[in-house]
Order: structure tokens, then C-alpha cells, then sequence
């Protein structure tokens, strides 16, 4: 038996299943972590959906920024939509009720201790240990797998607050919460997010921001972290977390780790670029 932890796939189900083979995936013995953003800009969302959803308990998913926008425009906020999406498909399947409930009653953040790994999409807060960021996790899934998820994605978009303050409360926390998780790459010395900037550091001008795991005072860096995102990053593990997107939509790879490792060595599939640019 072997856990994977595998990259962003934005609807690349091709290569997906191109990795699945050439770590020899066993879905009757092996088990599956997913970084997030399991769709859109890709040719087969709805693929990549239908079949994570047939593998069951063998699949752990924590949402990325794309899956929480396809909800939002599942629950009736469009407003972001934009050309260049591939989430249509999705919308108009015969099992779109089906898909966006197994999709709404995923997670921001999962911790297996037998393992000793956390995952997330994008980040964490450098205040928070990953014990409290658990916590603040299950407040926004509890809202999205609830009663309140149509007045969540009415109001998720933006980037303020960008600092956190274990006051808030209401929306500005909710934000801050799932911002966090789906969004961040960098922040500055006093823990606010930096939320334009894409590039890897070694790219980046701008001294006074960081990435979020190499914040001195980051509370989490006892726990082994898994996290992607960062196509620009690619793949890299270094200050106790792994950052496993490596762009595949962007011509990149698709990156698999086995988690059963003390030091889990990489193993990548080299990509053809799938996103749909306009």
C-alpha cells in the first residue's frame, strides 16, 4: 500500500492517467492526496472530476482556488467567470449535481498523523500552527458543506482582509481563512498577504516580501507540509514542506510523491501545454 500526493492537474486528465500508470497505481490497494485545483483551464475537467469521484475513499482532495470558483459559479455567483475557463462541460453534464456535491463536501486543509503529513492548496498564515489551522479550516468547510454556501460564494472574492487578527469575524474571516489556504504565495515581514505577485523568488525584485514558508517566524514548521499553487515554483522541498505543482497545464510535469518515504523522491511525467489561453 502507498499513499501519493500528486500536483495541480487543471483538468489534464490525460497525463493524470499517464502518471497513475507510471507509478503503477493499484486503486484496490493504494490511496490518492490531491493538492487542489483538480480543474479548469485544462481539456477534461470533467473527466478529471468523474473519475476522482469513482475512486472513493481512495481519493483525499483539498479545494484550490479553481475548485472553489467553479462552486461559486455552481451556486449562482458568475461574476468571475471569464473567457478561457473549462468548466462549462462540468455545468451542463447530465451528473453536474452529483460532481459539485462530491466537490462541495471536500476540504481546505487534511492531516493524517499516521503518516505525519499535512496538505493544503496554497499556504498558511505564518502565525498559525497547523493544529490551529485544522481549526480554522473546518469553519469555512463547515459553512460550504451547509446551509450557507450560496451567501460564502456570493461574497468570497477579494483580497481584504490581508492580515490576520483572530478577532474577525463574519465574512472578513471567512476570506481570510479560505485566502489563505487557495491563494497565498507571499507575505511580508508582518505576516500580511502579497497577493500580486506569481513569479518564484529568485524572479522577484521586491525584498521585502517572502514566500509564505520562509516567513522566521512561521508557526508551522514542525509539520511536514504538502502544498501546490505555484506553477512557477515547480517542484521544490525545502524548510519542511514539498511544493509539488510543476505546471503541468503549462507544459510542465505532473508531479506524484510517495508519502510512505521518510525523503520521498519526486517522480514527474513531462507535459504538452493543455491550458486554454484568451
Amino acid at each position: 500500500m502507498t499513499t501519493y500526493a500528486i500536483g495541480d492537474i487543471q483538468g489534464c486528465y490525460d497525463e493524470l492517467i499517464a502518471l497513475l500508470d507510471q507509478i503503477n497505481f493499484a486503486p484496490e490497494q493504494d490511496y490518492l492526496w490531491f493538492v487542489g485545483d483538480l480543474v479548469n483551464r485544462g481539456p477534461k475537467s470533467l473527466e478529471t472530476l468523474r473519475y476522482l469521484k469513482s475512486l472513493g475513499d481512495r481519493v483525499t482532495c483539498v479545494w484550490g482556488n479553481h475548485d472553489l470558483h467553479l462552486l461559486a459559479i455552481a451556486f449562482g455567483n458568475d461574476s468571475k467567470a471569464h473567457k478561457g475557463e473549462t468548466l462549462n462541460a462540468i455545468l451542463e453534464a447530465p451528473d453536474r449535481d452529483e460532481l459539485i456535491d462530491w466537490l462541495r463536501h471536500q476540504k481546505l486543509a487534511h492531516y493524517d498523523a499516521e503518516l505525519g503529513y499535512g496538505m493544503v492548496h496554497a499556504g498558511l498564515s505564518p502565525e498559525w500552527t497547523f493544529d490551529q489551522a485544522l481549526s480554522y479550516a473546518k469553519e469555512v468547510e463547515a459553512i460550504i458543506h451547509g446551509d450557507g454556501a450560496v451567501d460564502f460564494f456570493a461574497d468570497m472574492y477579494g483580497s481584504k482582509p490581508n492580515r490576520w487578527d483572530p478577532t474577525l469575524s463574519g465574512m472578513d474571516r471567512h476570506r481570510y481563512i479560505t485566502n489563505c489556504f487557495t491563494r497565498l504565495r507571499y507575505c511580508k515581514a508582518d505576516g500580511s498577504f502579497s497577493m500580486k505577485e506569481k513569479l518564484a523568488p529568485e524572479h522577484i525584485d521586491d525584498k521585502k516580501i517572502m514566500p509564505w514558508f520562509q516567513h522566521p517566524q512561521r508557526q508551522s514548521t514542525d509539520t511536514r507540509i504538502i502544498f501546490g499553487h505555484w506553477s512557477t515554483l515547480g517542484y521544490r522541498h525545502q524548510h519542511n514542506v514539498w511544493a509539488i505543482d510543476s505546471g503541468c497545464l503549462w507544459g510542465g510535469k505532473l508531479t506524484a510523491i510517495a508519502l510512505e518515504k521518510d525523503q520521498p523522491i519526486p517522480i514527474h511525467l513531462d507535459c504538452q501545454a493543455s491550458a486554454s489561453i484568451n
